[in-house]
This record gives C-alpha cells, sequence and structure tokens, in this order.
C-alpha cells in the first residue's frame, strides 16, 4: 500500500506543490507564478501566496486519479524564502505585507543586529545583514512604529503558510530561526533580542526541530478537499529543503542548489563558526549541523538577460568551453556569500557574442561556487569530495560538466531536486519513517553522475585564479 505526502514551496516568485509516495515517486504536481508587482523583491502580499497554494491544492486533488487512495495521503509540509518575514495581528492577519529577504531597506538596522550580537555571541552565527530576519523585524517597528504596538507575532515565510493549514501560527523551525537570532546552540531566544533589540518575547515564536508535527489539517479544507486532517508539519527555509531533496543529509555530504541565488548547504558533525559572517549553520534536526550560505549570484541572470534562446545557448557553449574570458552575472547590488561587499556589482566581458556573454557568465557561478567552497574547507577542515546538485541550474548539461571540472569534484544530479520535494520529505521524516536520514535515504535517488573533465580542470585552474584577481583588484576580496 502506498502512502502519500504532499510538499509546498513557496518562492520568490511562485509556488510549486508536490504530492509523493514513500518511494519518493513523484505523483501529481502543480506550480503557479505569481501576479507581482515591480517591488517584489521588497515586499509581497501573503494573502496571495495563500490564495495561489489553496487554489492549486483544490485542482491538485480534484486531479488525482481514482487509483490514489485519498485517505492514504499522510501528511503535508511547506518550505519557503529565508529571512522573510510577516508582522501578524490579534487575529494572525498581517498587518504589514511579508518583508522578503531580498529587501535592502534594513541595511542598517543588520549592520546594529550583528553589533549587538557579537558583544554577546562568541561562537555562534552573528552574521545579520539587510537580508536577515530580525534586521527586518527592527527595520520595520523603527519605521512603522504605530503599527508596533499592534503585532502579536513574527512569522516566517513557510510559518504562514503552515498557520493557513493548520492554524498554528506559533511554531516555527530550526532552519527558519538562525537569522531571526535564535539560539541554535542553546536552543533559546537570546536576552539581547528583547532587552536591546526591543522585540519583545511574546511576539517570538516556539522553535522545535525541523520536521517535527505541529498540527493537522484545518477541518473545512480537509472536507472540501476529501482528504483525512492529515499532520502538518513545521516549515523550513527553501535552501535546507533542497538540501533534504538531493540527497546530501548526512555528516560529510553538500549539496549546491542553484535557483535565483545560489545556496550551498552540508552536513557536518560539529558547528562551523566563520568571524566574518559569510558562512553559517542550521540546526539539523538529529544533532548535526548544517553549514552553508546563499549568494546572491544565481541562476536569475539567465531568465533576465538569456530566456529567448536558451537551448540553443546551452548548445553553442559546449562549443566555448572554457572561455578565458571573465564574468560575474550578479544582478543586483552587493554580495553576501561568499563574498561580504555591499558595493559589489556584477560584470560581463565587453564586445563578445551573446553566446561567450552566456557562456562565460556559467564559468562565473561556477567560479563562485568553487571560491564558496574553498571558504568551507578551510573553516571546516574537511575535503569537499562531491557536490549534490539540485534547482534549475542542474538541467544544463554544460553548466554541470562546467561546475564539476572548476571544482575538481564529482557532481551528482538527484532526480527530484526541488524545494518542494524536500518539503515532501520533511513531511515524511517522522510521520511514516522514523527520522529525516530515513526518510532522504528511502525517497532520494541519483539520476546524474557529472565527472570532471582534465583538459577543462587545467585551463579553468588559470581561468579562476584570474577571476579571483579581478575580485580583489575591485576590492570585493
Amino acid at each position: 500500500m502506498n502512502n502519500y505526502f504532499f510538499g509546498v514551496d513557496v518562492g520568490t516568485q511562485g509556488a510549486r506543490i508536490v504530492l509523493v509516495n514513500q518511494e519518493g515517486k513523484l505523483i501529481a504536481s502543480d506550480a503557479r507564478k505569481f501576479e507581482l508587482d515591480d517591488c517584489f523583491r521588497e515586499e509581497q502580499s501573503p494573502e496571495l501566496w495563500w490564495k495561489d497554494c489553496k487554489e492549486m491544492m483544490t485542482d491538485l486533488i480534484a486531479s488525482l486519479p481514482s487509483s490514489i487512495d485519498r485517505s492514504c495521503i499522510q501528511a503535508l509540509s511547506v518550505t519557503s524564502t529565508s529571512g522573510t518575514v510577516i508582522p501578524l495581528d490579534k487575529n494572525y492577519d498581517p498587518l504589514h505585507n511579508a518583508i522578503m529577504y531580498s529587501d535592502p531597506r534594513s541595511a542598517e538596522q543588520g549592520k546594529r543586529c550583528k553589533e549587538v550580537a557579537t558583544k554577546y555571541v562568541k561562537e555562534g552565527y552573528t552574521g545579520f545583514n539587510a537580508s536577515s530576519g530580525i534586521s527586518k523585524m527592527v527595520w520595520f517597528q523603527e519605521t512603522y512604529p504605530e503599527k508596533a504596538e499592534d503585532i502579536e507575532l513574527w512569522v516566517h515565510a513557510s510559518d504562514y503558510i503552515v498557520g493557513k493549514f493548520s492554524s498554528n501560527y506559533k511554531t516555527t523551525d530550526y532552519t527558519n530561526v538562525l537569522k531571526s537570532a535564535y539560539d541554535l546552540e542553546k536552543l533559546e531566544w537570546p536576552a539581547y533580542v528583547i532587552k536591546e533589540l526591543g522585540i519583545k518575547r511574546s511576539c517570538l515564536q516556539e522553535v522545535v526541530p525541523s520536521g517535527t508535527i505541529v498540527g493537522e489539517l484545518d477541518a473545512e479544507l480537509a472536507s472540501t478537499w476529501g482528504i483525512p486532517q492529515i499532520a502538518i508539519v513545521v516549515g523550513m527555509t527553501d535552501g535546507c529543503a533542497t538540501q533534504m531533496a538531493s540527497g546530501a543529509v548526512k555528516p560529510g555530504n553538500w549539496n549546491t542548489t542553484i535557483g535565483t541565488t545560489l545556496v550551498i548547504k552540508g552536513v557536518t558533525k560539529s558547528n562551523v563558526v566563520d568571524p566574518l559572517g559569510r558562512l553559517y549553520s542550521h540546526r539539523h534536526p538529529e544533532g548535526y549541523w548544517m553549514p552553508g550560505g546563499a549568494s546572491n549570484t544565481g541562476a536569475d541572470w539567465i531568465s533576465l538577460d538569456f530566456a529567448d534562446n536558451l537551448q540553443a545557448l546551452n548548445e553553442e557553449a559546449e562549443q566555448l568551453v572554457p572561455t578565458g574570458l571573465l564574468a560575474w552575472p550578479l544582478k543586483q547590488e552587493g554580495e553576501r556569500y561568499p563574498i561580504m561587499a555591499a558595493q559589489a556589482r556584477g560584470f560581463y566581458p565587453e564586445g563578445v557574442s551573446q553566446a561567450a556573454q552566456f557562456t562565460a557568465g556559467l564559468e562565473g557561478v561556477a567560479f563562485i561556487e568553487r571560491l564558496a567552497y574553498e571558504i568551507i574547507e578551510d573553516l571546516s577542515s574537511e575535503k569537499v569530495e562531491a557536490v549534490y546538485s539540485a534547482g534549475g541550474g542542474s538541467n544544463s548539461d554544460i553548466w554541470l560538466q562546467t561546475r564539476a571540472s572548476v571544482l575538481n569534484v564529482p557532481i551528482y544530479k538527484c532526480k527530484e531536486a526541488s524545494g518542494a520535494f524536500g518539503a515532501a520529505i520533511m513531511a515524511a521524516s517522522n510521520t511514516f519513517y522514523s527520522s529525516l536520514i530515513e526518510a532522504a535515504s528511502a525517497m532520494t535517488q541519483i539520476e546524474k553522475e557529472v565527472l570532471p573533465n582534465s583538459d577543462l580542470v587545467s585551463a579553468y585552474e588559470t581561468q579562476y585564479r584570474a577571476f579571483k584577481q579581478k575580485l580583489s583588484d575591485l576590492n570585493y576580496i
């Protein structure tokens, strides 16, 4: 008998829902782009997220074939962006739009949060900046003091959707609270958050391990959809969910996800502390640590600048590597990982074809990925032996080959490595299975292994050194 699990992913520009069985087989899925305005990188409507998610759930369940026993649907979990926060009122309705992780308006508050945290935290995470949830909380309360007294609860993006499914808004997980200043070593909200940053303790959520059941599906929704009141499992951040989907859940495993941004995650036995704040460690639900970082460099440049003839560009890129050109396709101002440089700007080679610019962009992202892993190796004293890859960037064979050759390690692409699939694994981890590692082992499959090309490895050593030198010349490193 099959058992089934929903995974919901609320991303920056759209949402996706999957239904999978206990073996990780994809049963059904749906996706939708949000109707966003030009300010979507700063604020978005969480009601819009829920409207689209609810409609997709309705359509997906209605379209399930009769062979799928709806009574065997077991659980649901949610993933969404890290650092996005929402102030809720006493009715748990949004007092304001969701303040997005990519909103730069809290830069000054981020500096202050970092300074305060550094005074009190010696071995934990203090790398707060404009993309941190705690910075946005402080910014909102200072910018809208008339609304501050009406805040009942601060929640993260995935928490809001979990709340709509289950009516439990008060609980969040280890991964969401890292950038909201929760102490993952002591497992408590530190006193400085309340006393120095001015956030009321009553407005802060209770924190549980990722994968914890926090409620059951709202009775009215269950009746409407014709499914049981299934278990609702606490949400988690998108980077961590995709790491789960890639299979990188045991100590020594590493994952790179290239979506809108580039996210690197791994699993270590001990906490990895970066004094410069480039790298941070999430708490693994089974007691390990998940160090990694999120870059502003990703694949958004492809959808924005090269989407019209992408297939042809990928084919041309196969003939152009290695280009010997230097590009960094950073689309927004400033970088956060592996470089902390608010003044950073991307760059492309001039006077070359569109295909050459595209190919150089692929290489540039690979160079950023390598720089990130070099920092990880230095801080952890562990060698990166292989990388599990996920996200839209993993769909390009030439990009996989380029990255494997730049990193000089094998890259493994998993069959269903998406945030929504990772959320489904989390939904199964403590309902059908007894742990996250057991669930991920049973539900993930490697689809492709890409080995380094020896000729490219040699050429990229020279090109990578030139790339780092350019970053140095620009005072980015």
